[in-house]
């Protein structure tokens, strides 16, 4: 301190030499203002007057020896000085009135000061509220904001601004823990887990009202599905009918995909529905945000299980479909909870991953095939059950176009098809059991040409004249139900073949159940009731069944050729046989015999009707009335009743029917109880014959159907032979009566009466003995 008064001293030397060595008045002032006005405010007044009173004792002592020196000069000076010193005098009384002046004033500055520096320290402390206050407000206005936007529902906006206000406010704030708003801060801090929480609350209620419009959309979605697809089903056909090679190509492959490029849809988004994502990209978007990705994915994958579980019915209606509970509606919800899962996956993959689709897919696939199986049982028409496969088949080909496994259907649709060849084999058997009974075993009658053309294209039946030649009313060989029969059978296979119709990966399956089905009906409803009705007496229903058998023998061997044509590519190669076409061939032996059997037997009756009197004393004029009746039946027969049997069949059995004939009337004399002939009996049983071989010889082919009366002609001439005995000469006897039996010969003659000179029976028997070695 006391260096800085020396300077301040020296100050006020130099102050007073300027004042003193002023030139005016006015520069005597401009130098001692300054220098009072700096001692009052320092308080160095004293220190003011000591330097002039010092200048004054320095004068004085330079006058004092002034005066010494020079007195007159000392007395003017003194005279000077004296007036100096009266001038310093009221100087300094006009000092000190002035000092008092500026002290009055220095004391009110100061206080003027005081009061300036409270109200600078009060204008710092409200500039400083003030800057915290614009801090505070902008960390409200922030959270203000952050909160508007979630009422606004604008969650990842709301999100980022929480997230900036701690990065850009909070966090600065809470590390200086002298600032201002460090309390506002933390209880702001504090807040933004419940804003979060909030927001992620938010975001989620919107993601479940998102999930409830969505499973309320997914029936409709499946519906819209079904319908792009059946349209693309109905392009493909249009395709395949200007261009019969893609008829290898099916739904879905990649080459109707590549045709169908063109045709843009999508299911998803349509003039018929719009499903918009974005609820849940911004719910998947917040939680990642959040850090809560697992726990998203984990309570979404929750949600849509339960979703699943609530779209899924407890049962289905298989014959209602227009119900809820229809299999339509089921699997039309199926179907749009499988797109928005695959859509889903696609678009945001960390959601959703492939292993969760295809569980959520697998268990929605069984828990349908579990539903439908339960429902069949219900289903006794093969006409619904078609139905039904094709609602699933249009189902597998739409989710086979989303990329799903459809293996599971697939093989369900096995099942289905299983029951449907049942359904269908039961109706047709039906049918054909209530065709082959209500049959009337009668050539059919055509009444005209478009009746004949019907019959003939749904028959397999080869004319034997042009349809230009034909008059009508005419009569087809077969009975009416052959074409009947033909009619099923065509339905039959066509029924068969539209289960493959649109979707079925087992064509094989079809092929094989269908040969066996329409084996089975072929044998077991047709043939074996037409051999069950070969037990009739009636002859011409045998003769049409044996036609019948004929021509569906024909249609046996047709049908192979039809179903190896209709076999799909997947199926084993080589000709299929239907056993039906042997049994249809085997059992035209059993109508045959049956025939000969109808027919021998009217023979028998006939042939027992005859009255022979071997003994008759009289000759007969006239054939006997049996052989009359006789072949008057075999012409009847054969112009009316056998008339439409082939021509070899019908041969057959006119050779059978005149060679059982001609052996009756070789029994009736061989009889046990005939013991005695005359020659009137044989005449009258040669009239007969005679008159049995002029009708075999008016008939087609006599000579062959003739070789069957050589025995009983050889016979009546042995009968009417002169000399008997030259039948048991070999030479001659092979010669004359060759067809004659060794054994008959002689049981013949025995009982013939001769006159005195034939010999006796005795004689005859040793004589044919000797001539064969017989004892």
């Amino acid at each position: 301190m006391a260096s800085r008064r020396k300077i301040q001293y020296d100050d006020y030397r130099v102050a007073v030499q300027q004042i003193i060595l002023s030139s005016s008045d006015t520069d005597y002032l401009d130098h001692l203002i300054p220098a009072l006005k700096d001692a009052t405010i320092s308080h160095r007044t004293p220190a003011l007057m000591q330097s002039l009173s010092h200048y004054a004792d320095e004068r004085e002592a330079d006058i004092e020896r002034i005066g010494l020196t020079r007195h007159e000069e000392f007395l003017q000076s003194i005279t000077q000085l004296q007036e100096v010193r009266e001038g310093t005098v009221a100087l300094t009384a006009e000092i000190l009135k002035l000092n008092q002046s500026i002290q009055a004033s220095t004391e009110k500055l100061a206080a003027q000061k005081g009061a300036l520096v409270d109200t600078k320290a009060v204008r710092q402390n409200i500039a400083e509220a003030s800057e915290a206050l614009k801090d505070s407000l902008k960390i409200l206005h922030a959270v203000n904001q952050a909160h508007e936007l979630i009422r606004k529902k604008k969650y990842y906006g709301a999100l980022k601004a929480l997230d900036d206000l701690q990065n850009e406010h909070l966090i600065p704030i809470i590390q200086n823990k002298y600032a201002t708003q460090h309390k506002l801060a933390d209880i702001i801090q504090k807040s933004i887990p419940a804003s979060q929480k909030a927001i992620s609350e938010a975001v989620m209620t919107d993601l479940n009202t998102w999930l409830y419009r969505i499973r309320e959309t997914s029936q409709f979605l499946g519906e819209v599905a079904f319908y792009h697809t059946e349209m693309r089903r109905t392009r493909q056909k249009e395709r395949m009918e200007s261009n019969p090679y893609l008829r290898h190509f099916k739904l879905n492959s990649a080459i109707e995909l590549v045709f169908d490029e063109s045709e843009e849809f999508d299911a998803l988004d349509n003039d018929e529905l719009q499903v918009d994502f974005t609820p849940l990209f911004e719910c998947l978007h917040i939680h990642e945000a959040l850090g809560q990705s697992d726990k998203f994915r984990s309570d979404y994958a929750a949600t849509r299980r339960q979703q699943k579980e609530l779209l899924l019915t407890s049962s289905v209606d298989l014959l209602d479909e227009d119900s809820d509970s229809s299999l339509s509606s089921l699997l039309e919800g199926i179907a749009g909870f499988a797109i928005i899962e695959k859509a889903t996956m696609r678009k945001a993959p960390s959601l959703r991953s492939p292993v969760d689709v295809d569980e959520l897919w697998n268990s929605m696939c069984h828990t349908a095939i579990s539903l439908i199986s339960k429902a069949l049982d219900a289903v006794d028409n093969a006409e619904v059950l078609l139905k039904i496969k094709g609602v699933i088949a249009l189902f597998i080909q739409t989710m086979d176009g989303w990329g799903y496994s459809v293996s599971v259907m697939d093989n369900f649709l096995l099942v289905l098809f299983e029951k449907y060849a049942e359904l269908l084999k039961r109706r047709f058997s039906d049918d054909f059991q209530e065709i082959v009974s209500t049959d009337d075993y009668m050539p059919m009658p055509i009444s005209n040409l478009d009746e004949y053309d019907k019959v003939v294209n749904v028959s397999w039946f080869t004319p034997d004249k042009p349809r230009e030649d034909l008059t009508f009313p005419c009569v087809l060989p077969f009975s009416q139900m052959y074409p009947l029969c033909c009619i099923d059978i065509r339905n039959f296979l066509n029924q068969f073949y539209f289960f493959s119709d649109d979707h079925f990966q087992h064509p094989n399956v079809i092929d094989e159940t269908l040969k066996k089905s329409l084996d089975e009906l072929l044998s077991e409803k047709v043939c074996k009731s037409l051999v069950e009705r070969l037990s009739s007496q009636y002859l011409g229903q045998i003769v049409q069944i044996l036609i019948n058998f004929e021509h569906f023998e024909t249609a046996c061997t047709e049908l192979e050729q039809l179903l190896v044509a209709a076999r799909s590519s997947t199926s084993a190669g080589g000709p299929i046989v239907l056993n039906a076409t042997e049994e249809f061939r085997s059992n035209k032996k059993t109508a045959e015999k049956r025939i000969f059997e109808l027919v021998n037997s009217k023979i028998d009756d006939l042939v027992e009707t005859a009255e022979y009197d071997w003994m008759a004393p009289t000759l007969e004029t006239e054939p006997s009335n049996y052989m009359q009746t006789l072949t008057r039946y075999l012409s009847n027969i054969m112009n009316s009743t056998l008339l439409g049997l082939p021509r070899e069949i019908k041969e057959l059995i006119y050779f059978d029917a005149l060679s059982h004939a001609a052996n009756m009337i070789l029994a009736l004399p061989l009889s046990p109880e005939v013991k005695k002939i005359n020659p009137n009996g044989v005449a009258a049983l040669a009239k007969d014959v005679d008159y049995l071989a002029e009708f075999v010889d008016s008939l087609e082919n006599a000579e062959i159907l003739k070789e069957n009366l050589d025995e009983l002609q050889q016979t009546v001439q042995l009968m009417q032979s002169e000399n008997p005995d030259e039948f048991y000469d070999t030479t001659i006897r092979n010669k004359k009566f060759g067809r004659v039996d060794a054994l008959n010969g002689p049981k013949i003659l025995e009982k013939l009466t001769y006159s005195v000179m034939n010999p006796t029976r005795t004689e005859r028997l040793a004589n044919f003995s000797s001539r064969f070695g017989m004892r």
